[in-house]
């Protein structure tokens, strides 16, 4: 009972302190302010959670540039006022939202399954949906939500429409995959045999670890996608403290005053959507071919273990097995 305890508090007190700093390097920076990005024209995104928060001002500022946005989200009510809202900015908008529930790897596979039968192209993959602090609870396929939904039904999205993005490059753009996580991957554990967090369950350590598990995922999907020779990049991003509705989760007397601080220090969803951006144009921006992780509004250094070959292997590898895929379908 007491070891059980001490599992649940210290991923908790390691997650506080560590929000802390990266608050605190924040208002070092200060403000972050988007670069001026060259148009998108022709081009045609997917921005998942894009109906309210980063997501949504991620999606208004590419439909600004002018792509073609598809917003997936579970919400329809939320999503398809987002794209009013966004109509009524941009009077040449093209967005439209679509039904996608990550929680639901059908949904998953109807929500890729629709896309694919448009013949449109994918220059751009935000994977940007997620949850954070959630009561324990399985998804409808038995995982756990935190792992479910913030990283296999992404890595289950990514795949399925990996083809297209694969082609959409080869027209000279690079086509990009931009995963967005979070600082909390820093201080994540990877638990190749308890991924559902079965042996005992703290919200703070599976929200960790399924950020942990996004990078991991960045990282393998850029070097397989650049061994093999394709014009797709894969990074993940952290979009720093953001006041949203991400933190709603939070133990009350702490939400309550999470609330008065973001309001005060936190960034701005706009300002959370600046590093997204970057990362997500950077190809256009700069020739390079993309990839890495970015943070503040640029690639930065983390963590040696995000970079460990037999970890991001065996995630990979247990990932297409829960997921029941096969790996050469994406090497083809």
């Amino acid at each position: 009972m007491l070891y059980a305890f001490w599992c649940s508090l210290l991923p908790a007190i390691k997650l506080y302190l560590l929000g802390l700093k990266v608050l605190l390097v924040q208002l070092l920076i200060g403000p972050l302010r988007l670069p001026v990005m060259p148009r998108q024209d022709g081009k045609v995104a997917i921005v998942t959670g894009g109906g309210r928060g980063i997501g949504y001002e991620v999606a208004r500022h590419l439909v600004r540039l002018g792509t073609h946005v598809i917003i997936g989200g579970r919400d329809e009510q939320e999503g398809l006022a987002a794209v009013r809202r966004i109509c009524e900015h941009y009077k040449e908008a093209k967005v439209e939202f679509r039904k996608l529930d990550l929680a639901s790897l059908q949904s998953v596979r109807q929500f890729a399954q629709s896309f694919r039968e448009r013949d449109l192209p994918l220059n751009i993959l935000v994977n940007n949906a997620g949850v954070m602090l959630v009561p324990e609870g399985r998804t409808e396929d038995g995982f756990e939500q935190h792992f479910g939904v913030n990283y296999l039904g992404h890595f289950l999205l990514t795949w399925l429409l990996l083809d297209t993005l694969k082609d959409s490059g080869k027209s000279g753009h690079v086509s990009c995959v931009v995963n967005v996580s979070s600082s909390a991957h820093r201080i994540g554990e990877i638990r190749l045999n308890d991924l559902n967090s079965c042996q005992f369950y703290s919200a703070h350590a599976a929200y960790c670890q399924s950020k942990l598990a996004q990078v991991l995922f960045s990282s393998h999907l850029h070097q397989e996608m650049q061994s093999g020779g394709f014009q797709v990049s894969s990074c993940a991003v952290d979009p720093g403290m953001v006041d949203t509705a991400l933190y709603r989760h939070l133990w009350t007397p702490l939400h309550l005053a999470q609330s008065v601080i973001a309001r005060l220090l936190f960034r701005t969803p706009e300002e959370g959507a600046a590093t997204v951006l970057s990362a997500a144009l950077s190809p256009a921006l700069e020739g390079d071919c993309g990839g890495g992780y970015w943070a503040n509004g640029c690639r930065e250094m983390t963590t040696q273990l995000t970079f460990h070959p037999q970890l991001q292997v065996g995630l990979w590898e247990i990932s297409l097995q829960l997921l029941n895929l096969h790996y050469h379908e994406t090497t083809g």
